[in-house]
């Protein structure tokens, strides 16, 4: 989302959040209808480092590579043109490429992927719609740039390139949406897009077994989803573990993360568990979340110069 469109928003979600807050304290009531909150399988937040790159200006996605060690991938919101950043957990300046064969209408979102092969991949959202008005959105694939030493030294003046970015159209099955959710399952490699909305619930959409073809692809409506928060739909970013098995989504304030139960293999099922609330600390305008390689802890970051990169670690 654009600074113009967040501004118009972000007074109400502060009074709503407000609200909400103010009437989860007088009931003394979790969603999991006890006396008491939840208990966080998280640690709390912990800021460990900051966004040092001047060309990163709205960190509006964030994806944690899944073959190199302490990599980050980001982007900048719309009005930028097709760039992808890698930094460090630092936040030190990794590398800047340009991604040939795509374009920045609205980029939200970002999501790594490993194949059965080992190669991986990077994902692009092309999902926003803040207008409700776009008749095809779409994804990017690049194969995943190896970073190297030298690459810091590029920019958006001086940029390198990835390989061509192979594109997916796609459509809603019921009406044009705004969305800033973009996950790749770690092992099916369906595509899930969870749209954002101010009222009512978030909707999440999935694309199975993707064809990379040129055709424009219809998601399919998997679930309605309510985060505990107000507004319950106002999403903002997510990621699939690498295990597959949990997934986080937040919102400008917090995260939420749901967990597959033991045994169930249908991942579909995960969308109907209660959400874990995980405090991700101080961000301005937050819309982006990843999982660690491991799976261990979550990254997230904020829309705005120098963003400090935060960790949540999860109990051993």
């Amino acid at each position: 989302m654009s600074r113009k469109i967040i501004a118009k928003f972000f007074l109400f979600v502060i009074l709503a959040t407000t609200v909400a807050v103010f009437f989860s304290a007088c009931t003394g009531l979790s969603s999991n209808g006890g006396n008491r909150p939840a208990e966080s399988h998280y640690l709390a937040p912990k800021i460990v480092g900051t966004i040092k790159s001047k060309d990163i200006e709205e960190s509006s996605g964030v994806a944690a590579s899944r073959c190199q060690a302490n990599v980050l991938w980001t982007h900048n919101d719309s009005g930028d043109d097709a760039y992808i950043f890698a930094i460090n957990t630092a936040g030190d300046n990794l590398g800047t490429w340009r991604v040939p064969n795509a374009e920045n209408n609205d980029w939200e979102d970002i999501a790594a992927f490993k194949d059965s092969s080992g190669k991986c991949f990077i994902y692009i959202g092309d999902i926003g719609d803040n207008k409700g008005k776009r008749p095809e959105h779409a994804f990017y694939r690049v194969n995943e740039p190896t970073v190297k030493a030298e690459d810091a030294d590029s920019n958006r003046k001086h940029p390198l390139a990835t390989e061509n970015a192979v594109i997916v159209k796609f459509k809603y099955p019921d009406y044009g949406q705004d969305a800033e959710t973009l996950m790749v399952h770690p092992k099916t490699a369906d595509i899930y897009v969870v749209t954002k909305r101010v009222t009512g619930p978030a909707g999440v959409y999935c694309l199975r077994h993707p064809k990379f073809d040129g055709s424009v692809l219809q998601l399919e409506k998997v679930i309605d989803l309510s985060v505990p928060a107000v507004p319950n739909g106002f999403v903002t970013g997510g990621d699939i573990s690498p295990d597959g098995r949990h997934v986080a989504i937040c919102d400008y304030t917090q995260a939420y993360e749901w967990a597959l139960p033991e045994g169930d293999q249908s991942f579909d099922d995960i969308w109907k568990q209660e959400p874990d609330t995980i405090d991700l600390g101080k961000r301005e305008h937050g819309e982006a979340i990843s999982y660690s390689i491991d799976g261990m802890s979550l990254f997230a970051t904020s829309e705005h110069k120098n963003s400090p990169v935060i960790e949540v670690k999860r109990k051993q």
